[in-house]
């Protein structure tokens, strides 16, 4: 529908004054419950949607890619604890935003995923519509709920449903379909306001049972190398006093998983983030609160883990999640702050401190360990290599505690997320449970609208190709977001060579010196080339100053980093040698 359109239509709305239609009846339910941010890219048949939010007071942001305003509403969810919403057109834009609600489900964030859609009775027989696909069939498999509205009297009960679902229990993503014919049909006005719903209590509290917060506590009393894993799920609740008080009255080192980094400050002297190795193998019995066995943790088993036994304890809000890898010795079931508060009260006022031989050996490996990785953190190598240009924003973080720091890539990952300290809750925001490479521009332009914080977004080149056209969408908000692309002109190392010898370009290696501050330039942000950690340095803290959309291109050596990061050892090799 045209501008001109959508204005006769609105003309004929008021004229009347006793009808209204599906547009305004999304619009009035998603406001009814306090969703005021969109993210999405417009289209048939949702671009008049958008304008009508836009004229509601609703802020509308649009991206280049589906995919990436996926990735935006997904990070909303995990900062806000209400779902975030990707609008889409139908078919191709349904499948662009796919990816991103697949994320949100595995990573475990609230998100909505709204697409338009072709008619139910010619997809249903096959008969050729615009962007005809079943699209309800394709998303279930892949979200925690799918809805489809075909009727305006029931768009009340499914944004409610669909609210509901993303955020209750374990979060999750949900797709809701929404027809195209479903917008214009209208209904009495004082009928469609009756029938929209508040959602009340969305989320509500689960309490754990006594008897498995008392098992958890013995669990946990008789240990002699006790150690409490502190993961996103921890984050996401935003029950931050609490679990800093369970942390500290219990006299246990902790280890936060990457998105939990600042739920204390990394250098809290509990923290034994610089001695993850010893940790995970030395301890005896493992708290869980928010993290699961998988990947990341080895699956609670193998080498990583040592020969020493364990005991688990884990507090999820997901009962299927326990015994998933190992055997949970001690599961706490319910939502992380009513049971981190159960916790913290049944300790009582007389909680012994784990024996000091276990601190003292964590305390020496956590000193050791800083004092053998300063020097590296402060070399002045030209071109940089990852420890010198983390060392320069490791020390811009520290200054500036408040700023968010978004990072994807490998070797970039992986680095900064052992080389940067974090010292508030929700401040570092990465790839998550699924590793995606790609979520690094849509994560940093929600962090900047949701918070209102400026946000650092640490990339490697190949990561940020992904996403790399938002930038145009970070200078049209003027957003107070610096990216920072560590290029060492290609996927781990730009050194790569083609083994058949042929004129084309090794499968790893990008454009040689490319300039990718160019690109920012372009957009009207600003674009700064840095080879130096000191001008790495005075570029970033010129962009935190200023606030201006900035892009810094980090040149680093071409020969720096390892092969798929710190997780080489995931992607196989062949044993057959052939000539």
């Amino acid at each position: 529908m045209g501008d001109t359109a959508t204005q006769i239509q609105d003309e004929e709305i008021q004229e009347v004054g006793a009808l209204t239609d599906g547009f305004h009846l999304v619009i009035d339910a998603l406001k009814l419950n306090d969703i005021n941010t969109i993210y999405n890219v417009p289209g048939i048949p949702i671009t008049d949607l958008g304008r009508y939010m836009q004229a509601a007071g609703m802020r509308v942001l649009s991206f280049r890619h589906e995919q990436n305003a996926g990735y935006a509403a997904a990070i909303a969810g995990f900062l806000t604890q209400k779902p975030g919403i990707c609008l889409t057109v139908s078919a191709p834009g349904f499948l662009n935003g796919l990816t991103a609600l697949a994320h949100a489900t595995t990573n475990c964030f609230p998100m909505i995923l709204i697409s338009g859609s072709s008619e139910r009775e010619i997809v249903d027989l096959q008969q050729g519509d615009y962007e005809e696909m079943d699209q309800l069939a394709i998303a279930k498999p892949l979200c925690k709920a799918a809805y489809r509205i075909l009727h305006v009297e029931d768009i009340g009960i499914g944004i409610a449903r669909a609210i509901r679902a993303a955020v209750s229990g374990r979060p999750g993503g949900v797709y809701l379909d929404l027809p195209a014919k479903l917008f214009p049909q209208v209904m009495d006005a004082e009928a469609g306001a009756k029938s929209l719903v508040k959602v009340i209590d969305a989320a509500p509290r689960q309490l754990p049972a006594p008897e498995s917060v008392e098992r958890a506590l013995d669990v946990l009393k008789n240990a002699k190398r006790p150690l409490m894993i502190l993961g996103k799920g921890a984050a996401y609740a935003q029950a931050d006093d609490a679990i800093r008080a369970l942390v500290e009255k219990s006299g246990i080192p902790y280890l936060p998983m990457s998105m939990a980094k600042g739920l204390l400050p990394d250098t809290h002297p509990q923290s034994a983030g610089a001695a993850r190795s010893l940790v995970l193998k030395e301890s005896d019995v493992v708290m869980l609160i928010g993290a699961r066995l998988n990947w990341l943790l080895s699956h609670g088993k193998g080498k990583t883990w040592g020969d020493q036994p364990k005991k688990f304890i884990q507090v999820d809000i997901e009962p299927k999640e326990m015994d998933s890898n190992v055997e949970i010795a001690a599961p706490v079931v319910g939502d992380i702050g009513s049971c981190v508060h159960a916790l913290l009260d049944g300790m009582g006022n007389n909680w012994a401190p784990p024996p000091s031989a276990w601190i003292d050996e964590i305390s020496d490996k956590v000193e050791t360990n800083i004092t053998r990785m300063a020097p590296r953190l402060q070399n002045k190598n030209v071109p940089m290599d990852y420890h010198g240009a983390l060392g320069a924003l490791r020390t811009i973080i520290k200054d500036r505690p408040d700023t968010i720091l978004v990072n994807e890539g490998a070797n970039t990952l992986d680095f900064a997320r052992s080389i940067i300290d974090v010292y508030r809750p929700r401040k570092r925001l990465d790839v998550g449970t699924w590793g995606v490479m790609g979520i690094g521009m849509g994560t940093a332009i929600a962090a900047a609208v949701e918070t209102g914080h400026p946000v650092l977004a640490v990339e490697g080149d190949s990561a940020f190709g992904f996403s790399g056209m938002e930038i145009e969408t970070i200078c049209r908000y003027n957003l107070p977001v610096c990216v920072v692309i560590f290029n060492n002109g290609g996927i781990y190392r730009g050194s790569g060579v083609n083994p058949g010898g042929g004129s084309d370009a090794s499968t790893t290696v990008f454009v040689k010196d490319a300039r990718y501050d160019k690109m920012m330039e372009a957009f009207g942000g600003v674009g700064v080339h840095a080879t130096s950690p000191d001008e790495l340095s005075r570029a970033v803290n010129a962009a935190m100053d200023s606030g201006k959309p900035t892009l810094v291109n980090a040149v680093i050596d071409e020969n720096a980093g390892t092969e798929s990061g710190r997780i080489g050892n995931l992607n196989p090799q062949s044993v057959v040698s052939r000539k």
